[in-house]
């Protein structure tokens, strides 16, 4: 649904370009192994039929101090099914994958069927649609008009979260809807977290 992959194109070439990443996506990776497990999705995604748009798997940046660095660009894949790796399983790297649906409710089925259903994000001008879109997908943040909202933890990870209410709050079916409304009927999209700042 939607206009589909032209404005997150420019903004991964942009922060290619730039080598300074202006558009707010990752471009670097833990290590060696990281990285090869990226490129290697990448792939993965290329073999299993997907239209590979940006290709990051070539970056350098061509700067003082980072050479030696583990970077990989922005990629970005276009019509991802369901049944391709790059849908089913978590990258943790720099690679937006795009499905495409026909239609609103095949939208809500697709994302509440994912086996992690932890984050999911629209972007409308329709209170209507983010209203009904909220209330129907069955994922714990929902993002409007903002990227997935990631959640303010206040414990570490590991297992103190399983003790006393912060257990309660883990385990619970809990939805968490985070939105913003810009000004401007011609505005586009954002899709950077905004700050305080």
């Amino acid at each position: 649904m939607g206009r589909g992959p032209p404005g997150a194109r420019g903004r991964l070439t942009a922060g290619r370009q730039s080598g300074q990443n202006e558009a707010g996506l990752p471009d670097g990776v833990f290590n060696v192994v990281n990285g090869a497990k990226v490129r290697g999705y990448i792939e993965k995604g290329v073999a299993e039929g997907a239209d590979l748009v940006v290709d990051g798997r070539d970056f350098t940046i061509d700067r003082q101090g980072y050479e030696g660095g583990f970077h990989i660009g922005g990629s970005l894949f276009d019509r991802v099914t369901p049944e391709m790796a790059i849908w089913k399983e978590e990258i943790f790297g720099p690679a937006l994958s795009l499905a495409r649906v026909p239609d609103y409710d095949a939208a809500v089925d697709l994302v509440s069927r994912h086996d992690y259903g932890n984050g999911v994000a629209v972007f409308t001008r329709d209170g209507d649609t983010a209203r009904a879109f909220s209330r129907d997908i069955d994922v714990g943040m929902v993002g409007v008009n903002v990227p997935i909202p990631v959640p303010m933890a206040f414990h570490s990870f590991g297992d103190h979260h399983m003790h006393g209410p912060e257990g309660v709050r883990f385990h619970s079916r809990l939805k968490t809807v985070t939105t913003r409304w810009p000004t401007g009927l011609r505005a586009d999209p954002d899709f950077v977290m905004p700050t305080m700042g």
